[in-house]
């Protein structure tokens, strides 16, 4: 009995009832045809069902409806993507009235002022990832109008991994963490994406911009976005206009270098989140500029990119962009899952005098979000949480559903009565109701693309030309960095032979970084470029970089005083680093008070370094822990000032030229020259 019991025992440790039962379910997909979820098979996976091929979606396409609604309700409660984002308040200013093409209220009158919240955020990594992750970014802007919210949602780059929405949870399936591990969080370096993006071609073009600079901003406060989908603006005549949009950074574009982003990412994962915030708080109120690019309805055909193409950028060269307002963030938030995760943003909320083009991106958009909004807060009553709620009032026949927070105290819901007067009644046109562009559809239904779409490497050819040499360099080394991440050499050839077709030269450099052969096509004979796409261009300021002041005791007071004047003057931020917090003293009793140790700060966090030294309890460590500041802050060029006191710390040699380092000594302009020097934000000519 025992030898049996024994057997039993043993027989029921070498077999898991639990797995046994889960067995049943696992099913592998390889080599299978794909059906619907009912088991229909489909013919095709990659374009909506349009009224013509470059007409808008049709509701009866429930393929559409199947996958994109099962895709959006894949993550509870956490945004199935842009889950890490942080929120502020401001306001939207008018520079000119917009009638001659547009109605929209807030857009009416010069001067004109409209309440905003604004969320930005990352899209690879889950809530509890980094900010300074190589990504897109996302800014959402929700108007509060007089006439109802206005969310125009943008991105940090001027066009878009897919073409159609079909194919968006397709590209966010590889772009985000293995199923089997949930790994890599916030990084699109592994064989899943770059597979993806060897295999689709329209996935190449936003890819190459995350590769270069733009994808790791140095603030949300210098990035600029870009609304990517086409819109359109409706006059009082029911003119409509082509129209997309883009925010620019009243500060300009920056960014940071792949070493710091990734170094940032372990030092202070919340570094853009605090960047914004503690702008705000020092009154340092972050500024965008609304810009819009508009084509009549007439030329819609004229260009060499198609207007309806979310993967195509339109080149301010060709298509200019007329500055309309002003965005000011005021007022950061007091509960970030009351006024940030709980915002929800919709394309579809518009008011009359904007409108939607046949974007087939946007068409999908206007499906999608709020069915994601709603599952991903619980109630189709979402909008009547106060981050949601519209300002006007607004009155419908809608009771109840989970979390209902108004009592409707009518006895009538319901339209066509006269209980209650036919109320709440709809509104003609012209007393305000919105009325939909009257434009023309006609065609067949079908499942397809627009030939216009298909040339998929003309543009990013024209991004890669219009990069400045240290822009192609950093996005040479971002790609050897993320695909020589990938495992699979098959996936990390086929990404060299989708870039030849960007450059070759370029495709060639990658291929030898990661172990491949190098392609043997070539790249697209183009050779236009534009300088609004480098930030080479871009404004620089000294305002808000950030300085590092490296201190001990025994400064030169006079000297140290009279250029952290200056920099006040200029609106430099600085922090006061030395060994210990409390405070330093220097030869003439002047004190500062210490921000940061060397152990609470890091050369990362700080845009510049202002060397004065001195005397410190143990001053080898001191010395040592300057000379690692000095060491980091020059080899990422970032601007340098040294004091009197702290010359010791670098030297000329054979090896440097010290591009970018002021000198205190025997220059009184000091203060002024690190201004300058600030400002400039890197010294890429420094050896």
């Amino acid at each position: 009995m025992d030898d049996e019991k024994s057997s039993k025992n043993q027989k029921r440790v070498n077999q898991d009832f639990k797995q046994e039962q889960l067995d049943q379910y696992r099913i592998r997909d390889y080599g299978q045809p794909m059906t619907t979820q009912e088991g229909k098979k489909r013919s095709q996976d990659q374009d909506q069902l349009k009224a013509g091929i470059r007409g808008p979606s049709l509701r009866q396409d429930y393929e559409f409806l199947e996958k994109m609604s099962h895709f959006v309700h894949e993550e509870i409660p956490e945004r199935v993507v842009h889950a890490r984002g942080y929120s502020a308040y401001g306001e939207f200013e008018c520079y000119e009235s917009m009638t001659h093409v547009t109605k929209a209220g807030f857009l009416q009158e010069a001067g004109k002022k409209t309440p905003i919240t604004v969320r930005f955020s990352t899209v690879q990594g889950a809530k509890g990832s980094y900010d300074t992750a190589r990504d897109l970014r996302c800014k959402g802007v929700k108007l509060y109008t007089e006439e109802g919210n206005v969310d125009l949602t943008t991105i940090a780059m001027p066009v878009l991994i897919n073409q159609d929405a079909m194919k968006f949870p397709d590209a966010m399936h590889a772009y985000q963490a293995k199923q089997a591990d949930d790994i890599p969080t916030a990084s699109g370096a592994h064989d899943r994406f770059w597979d993806y993006v060897a295999n689709n071609d329209e996935a190449l073009h936003m890819v190459l911009w995350i590769m270069s600079d733009r994808g790791i901003l140095r603030s949300y406060r210098m990035m600029e976005s870009w609304s990517i989908n086409t819109y359109l603006f409706v006059n009082d005549q029911d003119v409509a206009t082509f129209v997309r949009y883009v925010w620019k950074p009243v500060l300009g574009v920056h960014s940071l270098l792949q070493d710091e982003s990734l170094k940032i990412g372990g030092l202070d994962p919340d570094f853009h989140r605090r960047d914004l915030r503690e702008a705000i708080d020092n009154g340092a109120y972050p500024e965008y500029e609304l810009g819009v690019q508009l084509i009549s309805m007439e030329d819609e055909f004229k260009y060499d990119f198609d207007v309806l193409d979310p993967s195509k950028f339109w080149p301010e060269e060709l298509v200019p962009v007329q500055m309309i307002g002003k965005l000011t963030l005021n007022r950061n938030i007091d509960n970030y899952f009351t006024e940030s995760e709980q915002v929800a943003f919709n394309p579809a909320n518009v008011v009359p005098g904007i409108d939607f083009s046949n974007d087939p991106v946007l068409q999908g958009r206007l499906m999608a979000y709020r069915d994601t909004q709603q599952h991903r807060l619980g109630s189709a009553n979402y909008v009547e949480l106060p981050i949601n709620k519209p300002i006007c009032p607004f009155h419908n026949n809608q009771r109840r559903g989970a979390m209902r927070q108004r009592i409707d105290v009518d006895k009538v819901n319901y339209h066509q009565n006269s209980l209650a007067d036919n109320t709440p009644y709809t509104v003609p046109p012209e007393e305000g109701g919105y009325k939909d562009y009257p434009g023309k559809v006609d065609g067949y239904k079908i499942r397809a693309r627009s030939e216009s779409f298909k040339d998929y490497f003309s543009q990013p050819r024209i991004f890669w030309n219009s990069l400045t040499p240290i822009e192609k360099q950093h996005t040479i080394e971002a790609l050897s960095y993320q695909v020589g991440s990938v495992k699979s050499e098959s996936v990390r050839q086929q990404v060299v032979n989708i870039l030849v077709n960007v450059d070759k030269d370029m495709a060639s450099i990658v291929a030898d970084n990661i172990g491949v052969d190098r392609p043997s096509g070539s790249n697209v004979p183009v050779s236009t470029s534009y300088s609004s796409l480098s930030q080479a261009s871009t404004p620089k300021y000294a305002y808000t970089q950030k300085v590092g002041v490296l201190i001990g005791d025994g400064y030169n007071g006079n000297e140290v005083t009279n250029a952290l004047n200056t920099l006040q003057q200029y609106g430099v931020f600085v922090d006061i680093i030395s060994e210990r917090l409390g405070t330093v003293t220097g030869n003439d009793g002047t004190t500062l008070q210490v921000d940061k140790t060397f152990l609470t700060s890091s050369p990362y966090l700080v845009d510049s370094l202002y060397v004065v030294g001195g005397s410190s309890r143990n001053q080898a460590k001191f010395n040592s822990d300057i000379t690692e500041f000095v060491h980091v802050a020059y080899k990422h060029y970032k601007p340098i000032g040294v004091s009197s006191t702290g010359e010791s710390f670098i030297h000329a040699s054979e090896n440097n030229n010290l591009a970018g380092v002021v000198f205190a000594a025997n220059n009184p302009d000091f203060g002024e020259d690190f201004v300058s020097a600030i400002a400039q934000q890197r010294f890429w000519d420094r050896k």
